[in-house]
């Protein structure tokens, strides 16, 4: 036996076990730092949404999770090089899988790309009142996949980023102060300053209609069997549809007490007896 360990130089294994120790040390530095590096730069991406009130959150915790991911990713590769693997290769196999898994995805990397920028420019937010993709509601979530509305009749509808950013969008909660236009006609032997007197008496009583801006009540279109008003009460944002369907009844039956007739669609026959 003894013949034997003196036969084995054990000096000769003694340069590659270090070199691996060390490998193995440097490797659990690398991604001891790596680790604590990839998590400050979260902490830093997602700290910039809380600095700035106007910023999404959701957005910048997400780029902040892309950012750790990202850097982890490096301090693999570093880790790997530590023990001679070839990373070159597991880098080109890497961009092939995703370059597959984007083209497998790629309506969910739309609405991605679309909740992005929904995020970034934020044209409209959480209690907002939208016309979006052909649908009207108030919004109750955005993520960055879809926007979640809640309709008056208690109704959720889920709508896909793409077809929000990609279509027109109307935001009725975006100004403090709306406009209400609502159009009523009279008929033509009717005095037009005491319609318009009857109008102006009944904005000025309701409780949610402005003083300032004034109401708008005036004359807009002579029709066929009518002179119709355009009138634009304003008000704040929360009394919109208040005003919107309790007013034209006010206004009906304040014209009536008037006397002020409100014509309807009629159409006069002449009959022609070809006999006489």
């Amino acid at each position: 036996m003894k013949d034997l360990m003196e036969g084995v130089d054990i000096n000769q294994y003694l340069p590659t076990a270090i070199d691996w120790a060390t490998n193995v040390l440097l490797a659990i530095v690398i991604l001891l730092v790596g680790m604590w590096i990839a998590g400050r730069v979260n902490a830093l991406v997602v700290g910039v949404s809380k600095k700035h009130d106007k910023l999404d959150d959701t957005l910048f915790r997400f780029l902040g999770s892309v950012a750790r991911y990202v850097v982890m990713a490096f301090v693999l590769i570093a880790v790997l090089n530590r023990f001679g693997v070839q990373t070159a290769s597991i880098v080109a196999l890497l961009g092939a899988a995703s370059l597959a898994v984007g083209l497998a995805l790629q309506g969910a990397m739309s609405n991605l790309a679309a909740g992005v920028m929904l995020l970034i420019f934020r044209p409209y937010k959480v209690g907002d009142f939208i016309d979006a993709a052909g649908r009207f509601g108030k919004v109750t979530e955005i993520d960055l996949f879809t926007t979640v509305l809640q309709t008056f009749d208690n109704q959720q509808i889920i709508v896909p980023n793409s077809q929000i950013w990609g279509d027109q969008i109307i935001n009725h909660s975006h100004h403090p102060v709306r406009g209400v236009d609502m159009r009523f006609g009279v008929a033509y032997g009717e005095n037009t300053d005491a319609a318009r007197a009857v109008i102006e008496e009944v904005l000025s009583s309701h409780p949610h209609i402005l003083k300032d801006p004034k109401p708008f009540v005036e004359v807009e279109t002579l029709n066929d069997s009518s002179v119709d008003f355009l009138v634009r009460p304003f008000c704040k944002g929360e009394y919109y549809f208040d005003i919107l369907y309790t007013v034209p009844e006010q206004i009906k039956k304040a014209l009536d007490d008037n006397n002020i007739e409100i014509p309807f669609p009629h159409r006069k026959v002449i009959v022609v007896n070809e006999n006489a």
